[in-house]
This record gives C-alpha cells, sequence and structure tokens, in this order.
C-alpha cells in the first residue's frame, strides 16, 4: 500500500470518507521520461504527406548546353509546336521540380519503447499528487491536497451547468477565469490563417471508470478534459510534456489503478 491518504469528495465538495491511493502514486517522478512519451503521442498524430518523386521531371527536356546564346535550362525537344524549347524541370521553370520537396517516406514519429511508455505513464500519475507541480500549473485556490478523488456520481453529470457548479465548489473559480480569459484571446501572427485562431490552456483533467454522461457535460467548459482510465496517457496528464496537471479521478477510476485494470500497470 501507499501509506497516501486523500479524502473522498461528493458533489457538494463535502468529505464524506478517506482513500488510500494506489502504489502507482509512489513512482519517481521522471520529466525527462515524460517528455519523451510525450512527444511519442504527439508525433503519433501526424498524417505523412509528401510529394511525387516524379513531379516535374515527366518530360523529354534536356539542355542545348553553351554556344547557343541562350541560357542552359533543360528545354523540352521537338519543334513547329508551342512547348517546343520551353525551359522544363528546373526549379525556377512552370511545372519544374521543388527543391527539397517534402517526402512521404519522412519519419515523424518518434518512437518509445513500451516499458519506457508505461514508465511515463506511472511517473505522470504520480506527478498529479503532487502539490508543488500541481500549484506550479493551475491555480488551485482553496484546494490544499491533489489529486482530487470524487464519488462516482460525478460520472452521472449530464448538464454543464452543473459540473461547472461542481468545479466552482471546489474552489477553482480562478483556474476557470484563467481559462475562460485565455480562450477568448485571439492568436497574434499567422496562425489565425491556419485554423488556430485560439491558445487553449488546459484545465482540470476528469479520469472516470464509466461514463455515464459527464463527457458531454464537461466538453463545453474551456481546458477541461475528460478520459477513461483505460485510455489515459501522458498527453492528458502531462500537456506539453510537463508533468503536473490538476486531476480529479472518481472512486471508480482509482481503484482500477488499484485491481491494475488498465494495460499501461501491467509488467
Amino acid at each position: 500500500m501507499s501509506d497516501i491518504k486523500r479524502p473522498i469528495l461528493d458533489l457538494e465538495a463535502q468529505v464524506v470518507d478517506e482513500l488510500e491511493l494506489p502504489e502507482v502514486f509512489l513512482t519517481p517522478v521522471r520529466p525527462d521520461v515524460i517528455r519523451r512519451a510525450y512527444l511519442s503521442s504527439l508525433t503519433a498524430r501526424i498524417q505523412p504527406q509528401g510529394r511525387d518523386p516524379l513531379a516535374g521531371l515527366r518530360t523529354s527536356a534536356e539542355s542545348w548546353g553553351a554556344g547557343h546564346g541562350v541560357a542552359r535550362v533543360p528545354r523540352v525537344k521537338g519543334r513547329g509546336y508551342p512547348a517546343a524549347s520551353r525551359g522544363a524541370r528546373a526549379n525556377q521553370a512552370v511545372g519544374g521540380v521543388r527543391i527539397q520537396a517534402p517526402r512521404a517516406d519522412k519519419v515523424v514519429w518518434e518512437r518509445i519503447n513500451r516499458k519506457e511508455r508505461r514508465l511515463a505513464i506511472r511517473s505522470a500519475i504520480a506527478a498529479t499528487a503532487s502539490l508543488e507541480l500541481v500549484s506550479a500549473r493551475h491555480r488551485l485556490g482553496e484546494l490544499k491536497e491533489v489529486p482530487v478523488v470524487v464519488v462516482d456520481d460525478l460520472a452521472s453529470i449530464q448538464k454543464t451547468k452543473d459540473f461547472h457548479g461542481f468545479l466552482l465548489r471546489l474552489g477553482l473559480q480562478g483556474e476557470l477565469e484563467r481559462l475562460k480569459r485565455r480562450f477568448r484571446k485571439i492568436r497574434a501572427g499567422r496562425g489565425k490563417m491556419r485554423g488556430r485562431v485560439r491558445q487553449r490552456a488546459k484545465g482540470p483533467l476528469v479520469v472516470y471508470h464509466e461514463d455515464e454522461g459527464i463527457s458531454r457535460a464537461a466538453r463545453n467548459v474551456p481546458g477541461v478534459d475528460v478520459v477513461s482510465v483505460r485510455n489515459v496517457g501522458v498527453i492528458h496528464l502531462a500537456p506539453g510534456g510537463v508533468p503536473g496537471r490538476l486531476t480529479i479521478w472518481t472512486v471508480g477510476a482509482i481503484e482500477a489503478l488499484r485491481e491494475e485494470q488498465v494495460p499501461f500497470l501491467r509488467r
């Protein structure tokens, strides 16, 4: 057992019981391993894209060489038709090759060993129990202990206003204001033209065991993410590769960790 105890809160943010956290919360926090696992998860989302290797080269063009009083650009063979003697192949020619074009076979996915990835997830879970790391990322307000453990009724919340009210009762008003302020701010620069109008700050993470409506209730709160304990990963627990995200666990999710019902706890 971990000997780390946390109070169990109800939906009114009142203490109803006490829970001893599983041993996974005693895992040493390894920021280097967490960062590597985060980059692996991030790059795994990138879809490979590139250019046709023969683009701009499907022509019979050859350079005339020196002594003709024209540039030594490859020119289309033939005579008597419009394309004859027209420049081709060169990067400055119409329909020519592109210099250093993206290649579809470029390796963009930073792979990571299985045991290393599982260590990173366990380490990121342990970081959610560090008040020093969590307070460096979030405005905790009245919260004095992390992680927050809540009864399973949290997963049954159906409406956004009920979930928002629960966060306010936890004392996270300053955190919600920070998330709302960042969400309203328009990004400076070219990113606005490329679908990245806003930089969204990351707020609390809710980890549940069985979804009974919480994912729909929380999806309209800026910065709040909801994930099943079976699917939780470093990309949820340590956004940006920085450990210490404020995490709200349901009792069922904690028990799933204790009983090792999730893949990353298997040795």
